[in-house]
């Protein structure tokens, strides 16, 4: 039904959004809800999805993310919410090479996607993810100088977005030392960089 809304941003959470258009606040769920700042200006394409429960609306910062979404929510066994979790990582060129080589041990290292999930994405996807083959993980943190250990609000903020995606306490805990060695970056930049590290290969 909606394309996308042009509006502002009044607040953030770490699984979601509001975005005030037309004197009407909307309740848009996010993979990465701390990529927008509150007061900014925003253009979110929409997926809308129907349910016994009630309407959701799911919502990307491109076309091509929302049609990825809706890709990946086609999928026997995978629902909006594991969507999101796969979407989160912002690798989509990673994510598709996986799919298209058969990477089901890759795919499972997502929170809520076992192996026989894994491979339905593979079974259902395969030679379909051409378009997101090639598209990089933004890392410009990556050799960020190391700083004294400390929770700052931004990373306190990427951990919640994490657990709101699935992400375990024990999972969490495993990778905080590392984000917390990080300085300069915001909650975006953490949930990113923390989302590398859950799904880096022991």
């Amino acid at each position: 039904m909606y394309e996308y809304f042009d509006g502002v941003v009044t607040l953030i959470t770490p699984g979601y959004i509001v975005l005030e258009a037309g004197g009407i606040g909307y309740k848009i769920y996010s993979p990465v809800p701390y990529a927008y700042h509150e007061g900014d200006k925003a253009r979110v394409w929409v997926e809308q999805v129907v349910r016994d429960t009630g309407i959701t609306l799911y919502g990307f910062r491109s076309q091509q993310d929302k049609g990825l979404f809706m890709k990946l929510n086609q999928v026997s066994g995978i629902g909006p919410k594991s969507a999101l979790a796969i979407m989160a990582a912002q690798d989509n060129g990673a994510l598709a090479s996986a799919i298209e080589n058969g990477e089901v041990k890759y795919l499972t290292r997502f929170p809520g996607i076992g192996k026989k999930t894994a491979s339905q994405i593979v079974l259902d996807l395969k030679g379909k993810m051409g378009a997101y083959v090639g598209e990089n993980l933004f890392n410009e943190y990556e050799d960020q100088p190391k700083a004294a250990e400390a929770v700052t609000p931004e990373l306190h903020d990427a951990l919640l977005a994490l657990a709101a995606l699935g992400y375990t306490q024990k999972e969490l805990d495993r990778i905080t030392p590392k984000l917390a060695k990080l300085t300069g970056l915001s909650a975006d930049d953490y949930t990113r960089k923390g989302l590398a590290l859950l799904l880096k290969k022991a």
